[in-house]
Order: structure tokens, then C-alpha cells, then sequence
């Protein structure tokens, strides 16, 4: 078994804490969770959403998501309705203040990440982005039973 050093979970593991330590002060401040965040941040880039899309693209699991979006709800920053055409499927959206919100911290945000950039520099992120969704990439194909393009080339990968 290798050495604990070099489990790539523990090596992610503190990777993200490590990001979202920049950014927790900011997000305590304004009273948020980092997953009350990541719906707030999702819901600022489309009109609206199913709860189960959301749920995928900001990987948090459904029962966490729903156990979140009741207090967002009573805070007045997302709102909720059942789609018309399947009455099952709950559709969700910014309200107007939920929007304000996020304007108002998306400024304090992107400084957190030119600051980020300043220590690491532009194009280093831009290489842990594309290496992260290269490794998310490779993992969804072995787990789906397809073969990774990285496996396909003997290992050495894309780009």
C-alpha cells in the first residue's frame, strides 16, 4: 500500500481546504454555508433549474441539497415550484434578493480568486482545472466501463 503522503483523496482532500479557506471568512460573513454558496452561485448563472440537475452539477447529494434549500427558501433568496408538465420534478430559481447577493459577494469573490492567481499565477489554475477535469474525465469513463482516452494512449493522456 502506498504511503499515506500519496493517497490522492487525502492530496484533494486538502487541496479544497486549502482553496476554501481563502474563501470561508467571506462566506461566514455574509452568513452562508459553502454549500448554501454553491446553489446561490449556480442559480446566479441560468433562470432556473430542476433540483436534480442542480444536485449534479454542484455535486451535492440530494439529501443534503434538500435539507439546504429549506432555509435559502425562508431567507428569500431562491424560490421554489413544481414543474407544470410533471408535477414530481421541483424547479428552482434566484429571487431578487438571492441575485443581489450574490452581485454583492461575486465582487469579494473574484478578488479571492485574483488573489489566488497572484501567488499561483493565471496559467498554473488553468493546468489544475484541466488536469482535475481530465482525472474526473478518466474516472467517469472507467467507472461507466468505457475506455479513457488516457488509457487508450498507453497512459499519457490528453493534451
Amino acid at each position: 500500500m502506498r504511503k499515506l503522503d500519496q493517497s490522492l483523496p487525502l492530496r484533494l482532500l486538502k487541496a479544497r481546504e486549502a482553496v476554501m479557506d481563502c474563501f470561508r471568512p467571506h462566506l461566514n460573513a455574509n452568513g452562508l454555508t459553502e454549500q448554501q454558496w454553491r446553489v446561490l452561485r449556480a442559480l446566479a448563472e441560468v433562470e432556473e433549474i430542476d433540483i436534480g440537475a442542480l444536485s449534479q452539477w454542484i455535486a451535492l447529494l440530494m439529501p443534503s441539497l434538500s435539507r439546504i434549500l429549506p432555509g435559502l427558501e425562508k431567507s428569500g433568496l431562491i424560490a421554489r415550484r413544481r414543474d407544470p408538465r410533471d408535477g414530481r420534478v421541483v424547479i428552482l430559481s434566484l429571487t431578487p434578493a438571492g441575485r443581489a447577493l450574490f452581485e454583492a459577494m461575486s465582487l469579494e469573490s473574484e478578488r479571492i480568486y485574483l488573489e489566488m492567481e497572484r501567488r499561483l499565477g493565471s496559467f498554473a489554475i488553468g493546468e489544475i482545472m484541466r488536469e482535475l477535469d481530465r482525472l474526473v474525465r478518466a474516472l467517469d469513463a472507467a467507472r461507466d466501463g468505457r475506455v479513457s482516452p488516457a488509457a487508450a494512449k498507453g497512459g499519457q493522456g490528453e493534451g
